[in-house]
C-alpha cells in the first residue's frame, strides 16, 4: 500500500470545506489574500505521500476536508483508497488530544499534521486566529 501511495496524486479543493464560508465573506466581495479577492478556490494536485523539506519523513498529504479524489484512477478505486487513508490517519496512535486550559496556545506544521477540532467544548467559547504562511510547493517520493 505504501508503494501505491507513493505513485499516486490527490486532488484538493478548498471549495468543499470553504467555498460558502469564501462567497460570502465580506459582504459577498471574497477573501482578501496577498492583495488579490479571492471568492473560490481552485483545485490543486498534490502527491500523496508528501515529503517534509526539513526532516525528509514521509507523510500522507489527504485529508477529508479537501481531498476529493485521487487522479487517473475510477471513482470507485478513489473513494476506497481515500477511504483507507483517512482511516490511517486517525488510528489511535496517530492522533493527539490536547485537554486545552485558559491560555493554551496550539501551533503545528500543516505539512505533516491533519487537523480537526472535536466538537466537545459544549458552551464554552472557541476562539481560533489562523494564520497562513507561504510555503514551499509540496513534493513526494522520487
Amino acid at each position: 500500500m505504501q508503494r501505491l501511495a507513493d505513485q499516486l496524486t490527490a486532488v484538493h479543493d478548498g471549495s468543499k470545506e470553504w467555498g460558502y464560508y469564501l462567497a460570502q465573506r465580506r459582504q459577498g466581495e471574497g477573501s482578501l489574500w496577498e492583495g488579490k479577492v479571492f471568492r473560490a478556490r481552485e483545485p490543486v494536485e498534490h502527491p500523496v505521500v508528501r515529503v517534509h523539506p526539513e526532516t525528509g519523513r514521509r507523510s500522507l498529504f489527504v485529508n477529508p476536508g479537501f481531498t476529493t479524489h485521487i487522479k487517473d484512477v475510477s471513482d470507485a478505486e478513489s473513494r476506497a483508497l481515500l477511504d483507507l487513508f483517512f482511516a490511517h490517519l486517525t488510528k489511535p496512535e496517530h492522533v493527539v488530544r490536547h485537554r486545552w486550559s485558559d491560555g493554551d496556545v496550539a501551533m503545528w506544521d500543516n505539512r505533516s499534521t491533519a487537523r480537526d477540532a472535536n466538537r466537545d467544548y459544549g458552551v464554552a467559547h472557541r476562539v481560533m486566529q489562523r494564520i497562513t504562511l507561504r510555503g514551499d510547493v509540496p513534493f513526494g517520493v522520487s
